[in-house]
């Protein structure tokens, strides 16, 4: 009793550590373990639970994910997404097939997408969530590079596959971004943040492309009972599907090492491989169990691992005060190419580690391309976490967000925040300063032509030491005091947006300059209570503005900047506000609007306001697909709300 009483505390405590680290991945985009430390772990939960019988509730042999993020509207999956039972034997993955055919594909490692076509037109497109309920990101959808709009088969098509970033794609990115610690740490990363952004414009600058890997449902066509003719179907409509070999149990080892060798400088991000029965009907008739369905498997990669020696970690700030540890160890071979760095991302892995220099660890590369640190042989736990910034020389802070503890900058003045703010001030939602790159602004900084916003508008002091400056000339320092003088002429929505007050966004500084009637002064006498009165602020972002406004620096500073701007008075029709508290909500596909935020602009500017979902205070559903089975249209008419065409809409509200 003693023995089991141990596995339990054990597994609670596996269970813990592993939900942390999913939790953290999946919802948030942040890692606090190797994928070589979760695998092992979850092994060895496996096998506790296999020799105790029992199963914990929350145990993620159990669990196939965590709840989608907020910000997207949400939908319910027909058919749960199941992860897979997995095994890195290619032995047992031959005996595996029992004899029979299976299709052995790449398993790719991006982001899980199921798409919905409707009379032929891409009508939906749901992220995996957390297996019955994803993120509705249909606009975003439509600008993959590589997905159809439009596919000859006319009747409900349901498929299932992955949106993924290209190595080189990722590469390309990460290039264009200066600052080392802001670079995407991976290209799964950069896609499940590209794929869930709220503004489509991100994803189609992303390149991000879709690998058609399942067949969910289309109406009466008859596969004969085969997965490849499912494959050859779906590339009949036009999907990339899936690179696959169709194998026995005498072609398989052939083809895991035809996969193996490709991997090596294969463009698309894959973690392993994917084994499915070619057999339809025999793979339905093995049924699932809680979390695997027993059709299919997963092979993953055995993880070449080297020892060597931890010879520093260097720490770098970023330009969000964030300051990330790289591991600098001595040069080993893996995977053919030589490494002697690896990210070890934040405190959280650090100290999991137990790292100090001089310790014994193993290294791999994460899908045989990305180093971690996979264990530390020594444990020495004596590496010292840097109580000074290594840019401006100020006290750091360990702040812990969502089970994950960072170190950070506290100095405001900070060269790497500056850059930061200075940047967003001039990005095209903001003053739009054409020819201010981030490299650019770094140089002027470190010549210490910037100090505040408005030494932006007197950056013809310097001509001399501007066109001076490498990658400058005359041409170019003429074209950027054009473009400055441009940015004289502004709105206020833009200001308040490029003053980078914490928690406002575009949208937030929109509801903001109406609610005050587009008055700067009115917005900076504000207090927390009227603040939070507005519809989209709330408490805490309201407090945030007002601190912001109470600030004397700050707010000399801003009186500076409102001496070189010239702000274009926007006035608000109160006979134009005809949709003045009203609250609507858009979903499926438009035709007379370029897409939804067009639609959404021109509500919000007759007063009105869109939301992502419906409650019993929405005027009406906009829905070009009435008899739509869609979760918004249930929920609208359970309490009873409106549901409306958009050519409806226009003519009883627009009209």
């Amino acid at each position: 009793m003693v023995m089991d009483e141990n596995k339990l505390n054990r597994m609670k405590e596996l269970a813990a550590l592993l939900n942390s680290a999913s939790k953290a991945y999946y919802a948030q985009d942040a890692e606090i373990m190797s994928n070589f430390e979760y695998d092992r772990l979850y092994d060895e939960l496996t096998e506790l639970e296999s020799i105790t019988g029992v199963t914990l509730a929350d145990s993620p042999t159990m669990n196939v994910g965590y709840e989608a993020v907020e910000e997207l509207p949400k939908d319910r999956h027909e058919q749960p997404m199941l992860s897979l039972s997995k095994t890195k034997s290619r032995e047992e993955l031959r005996d595996w097939l029992n004899g029979r055919e299976a299709l052995l594909s790449w398993k790719l490692d991006g982001l899980t997408v199921v798409l919905h076509y409707e009379e032929g037109r891409l009508a939906k497109a749901v992220t995996r969530g957390n297996g019955e309920i994803g993120e509705v990101v249909t606009n975003n959808a439509r600008v993959f590079k590589n997905i159809p709009l439009s596919i000859p088969y006319q009747k409900e098509l349901v498929v299932r596959g992955e949106a993924i970033i290209s190595y080189s794609e990722f590469e390309r990115i990460n290039s264009q971004i200066e600052d080392v610690e802001a670079k995407y740490k991976n290209p799964r990363n950069l896609c499940s943040g590209s794929v869930r952004q709220l503004n489509n414009e991100v994803t189609a600058a992303r390149n991000v492309n879709f690998y058609a890997y399942s067949l969910i449902r289309a109406e009466d066509v008859d596969f004969g009972n085969s997965r490849k003719a499912q494959f050859d179907f779906l590339s009949q409509m036009g999907f990339d599907v899936v690179e696959y070999r169709l194998v026995d149990p005498d072609t398989i080892m052939d083809a895991i090492a035809y996969f193996e060798a490709k991997v090596q400088t294969y463009d698309v991000p894959s973690d392993g491989l994917v084994l499915l029965y070619e057999d339809i009907a025999y793979g339905r008739s093995l049924g699932r169990t809680a979390k695997f369905p027993r059709d299919s498997i997963a092979f993953k990669w055995a993880d070449e691992l080297r020892e060597t020696v931890l010879k520093e970690v260097e720490w770098s700030a970023s330009r969000t005060g964030l300051i990330n540890p790289v591991a600098v160890f001595e040069p080993v071979e893996l995977e053919g190419t030589t490494v002697s760095r690896a990210s070890v991302h934040n405190i959280s892995i650090v100290r999991g580690l137990k790292l100090g220099i001089g310790d014994r660890i193993t290294v791999y590369k994460a899908n045989m391309i990305i180093p971690q640190i996979a264990e530390n042989l020594t444990g020495s736990n004596s590496l010292e976490i840097p109580a000074y910034c290594p840019v401006c020389g100020q006290p750091t802070e360990i702040r812990q967000v969502n089970d994950v503890q960072s170190l950070y900058c506290n100095n405001p003045d900070c060269d790497a925040k500056k850059i930061k703010s200075f940047t967003l001030f001039v990005s095209r939602d903001a003053m739009n300063v054409e020819g201010l790159s981030e490299s650019t602004l770094e140089k002027f900084l470190a010549a210490g032509f910037l100090h505040e916003f408005a030494d932006i508008f007197k950056l013809s002091r310097y001509e001399t030491e501007i066109t001076g400056m490498e990658g400058f000339g005359a041409k170019s320092y003429a074209n950027l005091m054009q473009s400055i003088e441009n940015a004289r002429n502004t709105t206020l929505p833009r200001l308040v947006y490029g003053l980078g007050i914490e928690n406002i966004g575009v949208a937030n500084a929109k509801i903001l300059c109406r609610h005050f009637q587009f008055s700067l002064d009115e917005l900076r006498r504000a207090d927390v209570e009227e603040l939070s009165s507005i519809d989209g602020v709330g408490e805490v972002i309201a407090a945030g503005i007002y601190d912001y406004f109470r600030n004397a620096e700050r707010m000399e500073q801003l009186d500076h900047l409102l001496d070189e701007l010239h702000i274009v008075r926007e006035t608000v029709d109160e006979s134009a506000q005809t949709l003045a508290g009203m609250s609507f909500v858009i979903t499926g596909s438009l035709e007379r609007y370029e897409n939804r935020n067009e639609l959404k602009d021109e509500i919000e500017a007759k007063g009105g306001k869109v939301t992502g979902s419906v409650t019993g205070k929405t005027t009406c559903l906009i829905n070009n697909d009435l008899t739509s089975q869609s979760s918004k249209n249930k929920k609208a008419k359970e309490l009873g709300v409106r549901i409306i065409s958009e050519a409806e809409f226009v003519e009883e509200y627009l009209a």
